[in-house]
């Protein structure tokens, strides 16, 4: 069902029936991987978590990583309701423009 590597691989897994009465495979939600802190990056419009795991993971489908570390489930989570700021000398912070702080951390790169 998963790839070996996955962090899926090796979680317990069992039957339920869902609402149509089918017998459907899942797996429990593995524990959160020890990430120690890289650093923190200010995003900018556009940039997605894959493009961001590639150059600081070396690691394109790490992008979960970046999600767990900022305890979102949905990768896309973190990019919603950031209002961009096009104008950097505005002399508003982008924290105070964004009414919340476009930064996300980064984990350490797995070993």
């Amino acid at each position: 069902m998963f790839d070996t590597q996955s962090r899926y691989a090796t979680v317990e897994r069992y039957i339920v029936t869902d609402r149509r009465g089918r017998q459907v495979e899942v797996v429990t939600v593995p524990p959160s991987p020890d990430q120690p802190l890289l650093g923190v990056h200010v995003l900018r419009q556009g940039e997605r978590l894959d493009h961001l795991a590639a150059r600081y993971l070396d690691d394109p489908a790490g992008y979960w990583r970046i999600a767990e570390r900022n305890d979102v489930m949905l990768p896309d989570a973190l990019l919603e309701d950031v209002q961009w700021i096009t104008e950097e000398r505005s002399g508003v912070t982008v924290r105070e423009a964004a009414g919340k702080t476009p930064e996300i951390d980064i984990p350490v790169r797995p070993k």
